[in-house]
């Protein structure tokens, strides 16, 4: 039998930065400074509430709906370079289906952090 030893995803994930340098940059080029600023703001207040939503809903009854969000939460924070949320969103996606519930609230801890860290990095520009 062979002996493998593998790195636990999680340290992967939470090495990741919390924004990509440049992203916001350019989307300013491609939509304009007004654009990118209106589009930034709703993508705040759109995911506050998703991140929210999440904790309201049976994993076991809905993980076809939070597989669901997670794809438009991953989408979303990628275009705006938010890798860490965007990596952690996409694990979401595609283990919503087998994840325990402990899994679960584990992974929205992690993606509230990396908004936290997004939020926090804009503050910094």
């Amino acid at each position: 039998m062979f002996e493998v030893t593998v790195a636990p995803v999680r340290k992967a994930v939470d090495a990741e930065p919390a924004r990509e340098p440049g992203a916001y940059e350019a989307l300013v080029a491609e939509i304009g400074e007004d654009g990118a600023q209106e589009v930034r703001t709703v993508f705040w207040s759109e995911t506050c509430a998703r991140l929210q939503s999440f904790r309201t809903l049976a994993l076991a009854q809905q993980h076809a709906r939070i597989a669901r969000e997670a794809h438009s939460l991953k989408s979303a924070a990628g275009t705006f370079g938010y890798i860490r949320l965007a990596a952690l969103a996409l694990r979401l996606e595609k283990t919503a289906e087998t994840l325990e519930e402990s899994e679960f609230h584990d992974l929205l801890d992690r993606m509230d952090a990396a908004f936290d860290a997004a939020r926090a990095q804009e503050t910094q520009r």
